[in-house]
């Protein structure tokens, strides 16, 4: 089950954020298809958003076909958006996990792990990184 975390800083909408951590979840392989999504109720609980927002994040993610509401039982993943070369044992993760164990070998913090990435990141992908 995906954890939803708003920052109601970031200047982005909302419902936007919840879809991006969906999207998220489902490229790192977190949520699969037939996954059932948490419901707009048990959202509203977890960040204080209104119900209303996570049924726009959940049509939203409907009309990228990456959902499906079906009423009385929930909504439900209908894809993945997982590489086929990215999942558990293939050699992009292995050489990821490789990374992330070296860096936590060399004394580095979660947030300090996730910051280094991130600049990498953004020097391999200048056009993304901006955002």
């Amino acid at each position: 089950m995906v954890v939803f975390r708003i920052d109601r800083r970031s200047g982005v909408a909302t419902y936007l954020q919840i879809v991006h951590q969906v999207e998220q979840a489902l490229r790192m392989g977190a949520l699969r298809e037939g996954d059932q999504l948490p419901t707009a109720a048990q959202v509203a609980a977890a960040t204080k958003v209104n119900p209303n927002t996570t049924l726009k994040a959940y049509r939203a993610l409907e009309s990228a076909g990456l959902a499906e509401v079906r009423q009385g039982a929930g909504t439900f993943v209908t894809r993945s958006l997982a590489p086929a070369d990215g999942g558990p044992g293939s050699p992009l993760r292995e050489g990821l996990d490789a990374w992330l164990g070296e860096a936590r070998a060399a004394g580095l913090s979660g947030p300090e792990v996730r910051a280094l990435f991130e600049q990498a990141y953004a020097a391999a992908h200048p056009d993304e990184a901006r955002g």
